[in-house]
């Protein structure tokens, strides 16, 4: 178990879209103490702000690389903790937490991620974040381009099927009854294409990175789970 006097480590935790990765992330970084980074709302935020200011269409059609490029260094992301220990995203000071997990985000952050510009703007803020190390980071290449010396990375998986129910009831609890599972389902396939094939950083397990199915685990036995290679970790590092 983590103590005082235990060593700061980073935690990358990489895998498909909706495969519990922010939650898993979560929960670890609440139980060990340390921060926790949702790298896939920085993409996220930066997406809403491409569709706010008429940079992308609806499902990113017409994405204007280069007016978003010119437009990176002015944008400031932040994270805010909230009292019941989630943070909020931040967008140039704004709270856009419920915006950006909106579906019409989703639809268009994969091409927006996509963009050099973008994954080397936000790599280098991602970096910035973890220079004190003791952080939980997930997204899609934590750990084989973000910290590629993180000392745990866990690579996170689950069908496309069950990703996309686990999107779907998000999505009603937040009250987008608009939304069908076949809906979520398409958005989730097509967004694992981008995901693995872009020329950027594209999607893959790193070689040192622990595997894990999730699709018929409970939370408390994935938290179980991450926990004991978190301690072992530790363990191997006081050796």
């Amino acid at each position: 178990m983590n103590t005082p006097t235990s060593p700061r480590i980073i935690v990358a935790i990489d895998g498909f879209s909706s495969s519990g990765k922010s939650t898993m992330a979560r929960r670890l970084a609440s139980a060990v103490g340390y921060r926790y980074i949702d790298s896939g709302a920085m993409y996220r935020a930066v997406t809403l702000y491409a569709l706010e200011h008429d940079l992308c269409g609806p499902g990113g059609e017409g994405l204007d690389a280069d007016g978003l490029a010119a437009a990176l260094p002015g944008i400031t992301i932040d994270f805010a903790p909230q009292p019941d220990g989630s943070q909020h995203t931040l967008l140039d000071g704004r709270d856009v937490e419920s915006e950006i997990r909106l579906l019409r985000v989703s639809e268009a952050v994969s091409p927006v991620a996509a963009l050099p510009a973008v994954r080397r703007r936000l790599t280098a803020m991602q970096q910035e974040l973890g220079r004190g190390r003791g952080i939980v980071m997930d997204g899609r290449d934590i750990g084989t381009t973000v910290f590629p010396d993180a000392e745990l990375k866990i690579y996170l998986d689950a069908s496309a099927e069950t990703r996309a129910r686990r999107r779907f009831t998000e999505l009603m609890a937040k009250g987008a009854g608009e939304v069908s599972y076949e809906e979520v389902l398409a958005n989730v396939v097509h967004r694992d294409e981008i995901d693995r094939t872009r020329a950027e950083s594209p999607l893959r397990r790193a070689d040192d990175a622990i595997g894990l199915d999730n699709s018929s685990m409970t939370l408390e036995e994935q938290d179980r789970w991450l926990l004991e290679r978190f301690d072992h970790t530790i363990q191997s590092l006081r050796r």
